[in-house]
């Protein structure tokens, strides 16, 4: 939790949604496997810091609206909720028993700006300020199926479109996207872990 707390301001009611997050995702994960066994004892800096780069990246001007695709059990769009409570987000993902539990652990947060749906990311025809992700799928494939998906009213000080998380060598991967902005997380957070962790922006 002070992994969080070091790198954001929190109103009381936000580092008491981030606190709970410990229980409530060691309590699915021993019912629906979420996050690997060995790594839930990393659930802070790992997959909420993680998931929370965006936020550092960009800070969503409020009534924005996200979709987070292949959310799994909620990342990044749950800890991008608690940050954002102004915002109002989308997390889809195909496996039922994943938007379970992060459909139970918004309902237990009292989340009331999440939508959860078990649902391909073909199928959803909303439009959105941003589509955000953690590394589900190769770019040119991810950019091919929510391209649809975003606005073209604009709301925030950057022009709508994607934002994914991504680890590794991306120039292969983001070679036909020219105008993608690669921001290491490295340049906010620190730690060993995020030094082969990126954050790619690309205006769609």
């Amino acid at each position: 939790m002070k992994s969080i707390t070091d790198y954001f301001q929190l109103t009381d009611r936000q580092a008491e949604q981030f606190a709970q997050l410990d229980a409530l995702y060691r309590d699915w994960n021993s019912k629906i496997n979420v996050i690997s066994r060995k790594d839930i004892d990393n659930l802070y800096e790992h997959h909420v810091l993680h998931s929370l780069a965006i936020a550092k990246l960009l800070p969503f001007q409020p009534g924005s609206t996200v979709m987070d695709v292949g959310t799994g059990g909620g990342f990044p769009g749950i800890p991008l909720a608690i940050m954002f409570p102004e915002c109002q987000f989308l997390l889809i993902d195909s496996i039922g028993k994943k938007i379970k539990v992060a459909s139970e652990v918004a309902q237990a947060l009292g989340l009331t700006n999440v939508v959860c749906k078990q649902e391909r990311a073909e199928e959803e025809k909303q439009k959105f300020d941003f589509v955000v992700s953690r590394a589900v799928m190769p770019m040119p494939e991810l950019v091919k199926l929510v391209r649809k998906n975003i606005s073209n009213k604009q709301r925030n000080a950057v022009p709508n479109g994607l934002v994914v998380l991504k680890g590794g060598d991306l120039k292969e991967e983001l070679r036909p996207f020219k105008e993608a902005e690669i921001t290491p997380c490295s340049q906010w957070f620190k730690g060993e872990w995020f030094e082969t962790k990126q954050v790619i922006y690309l205006p769609l």
